[in-house]
């Protein structure tokens, strides 16, 4: 367990220094942007990148690599690929209702925590 949890570990460090250096190479190839490109961009790219890993490591028996890659590199790089790859497995699994509510839920109380969070850390800082 301890070394699964280190491969995690070094993982997310090499996913958060892949992201940061995209939006470093976002930044100059594009400038300055008003638009969250950098974001999508690694988002997109990690959410593709996990669909090709599910079904590599499940065809090739590299799940035990799962940890290291999934929830390390690609976690690291964006949690949004982890967020869709639980959607298309409830919309696999048939239950479509369960994707849709998943999704909106994800959403709207993410961005409600994130608001309250800042209201709240506003109120003491200020």
């Amino acid at each position: 367990m301890f070394s699964t949890t280190l491969l995690v570990a070094f993982g997310g460090a090499i996913g958060a220094a892949l992201r940061f250096l995209t939006g470093v190479g976002m930044l100059r190839l594009t400038g300055p942007q008003e638009f969250p490109l950098a974001i999508i961009a690694v988002n997109v790219i990690g959410s593709f990148l996990m669909g090709v890993f599910v079904v590599a490591a499940a065809h090739r028996g590299l799940t035990y690599l799962s940890p290291f890659v999934m929830t390390g590199v690609l976690g690291g790089f964006t949690t949004f690929s982890a967020f869709s790859l639980e959607t298309v497995t409830l919309m696999e699994r048939g239950d479509y209702s369960g994707a849709v509510l998943y999704v909106t839920l994800s959403v709207v109380l993410s961005i409600a925590a994130l608001m309250l969070g800042l209201f709240l850390a506003r109120g003491v800082f200020a």
